[in-house]
């Protein structure tokens, strides 16, 4: 049974596209919406 669940559940698994992003998220970047965020430099006044 465990077999069957598996099976019908790989039928709608995707596929990792963004394998390359990974290492930008465990760096701490920021996304949204999908788009890398660029950090906005705090300026002394």
């Amino acid at each position: 049974m465990v077999f069957k669940l598996v099976e019908s559940a790989r039928a709608r698994w995707r596929a990792i596209t963004g394998a390359s992003l990974i290492a930008l998220v465990r760096s701490g970047a920021q996304f949204k919406n999908g788009v890398l965020v660029e950090r906005e430099e705090a300026t002394a006044a």
